[in-house]
């Protein structure tokens, strides 16, 4: 990190080691595109994440339902998108986990900033 990036509090940076860290995450996220990936992980989530190599980390933040978790282990928020919506989650749920905050206290604040 240099002088110039202040860490956002609550946020993982993504940077280029944490997409090589996630890169076994992120391509079995992206797998779920195809309807017939999100339902072989649902039949064997464990076989699933092995399929793909996920880490012990990574594996144990995909069994907890964990997003920050998924996030510090290297997913990258629009891979992880297609899981957490299998989970019933979207973004606004993620943003709300970061900033301790709940769903209608982060919508809230987005529609305050205007977006």
């Amino acid at each position: 990190m240099t002088a110039s990036h202040e860490p956002i509090p609550g946020t993982t940076i993504f940077d280029g080691r944490m997409a090589m860290k996630g890169y076994p995450l992120n391509k079995m996220c992206y797998s779920f595109n195809e309807a017939a990936a999100r339902q072989e992980f649902l039949a064997d989530e464990d076989a699933y994440c092995a399929k793909f190599g996920l880490t012990d980390e990574q594996k144990t933040a995909v069994r907890e339902r964990n997003a920050l978790a998924l996030l510090a282990a290297g997913g990258n928020i629009y891979y992880l998108a297609k899981f957490i919506g299998m989970l019933g989650l979207n973004v606004q749920d993620i943003g709300a986990q970061q900033t301790g905050m709940t769903v209608e206290e982060f919508k809230a604040k987005l529609k305050a900033a205007g977006n």
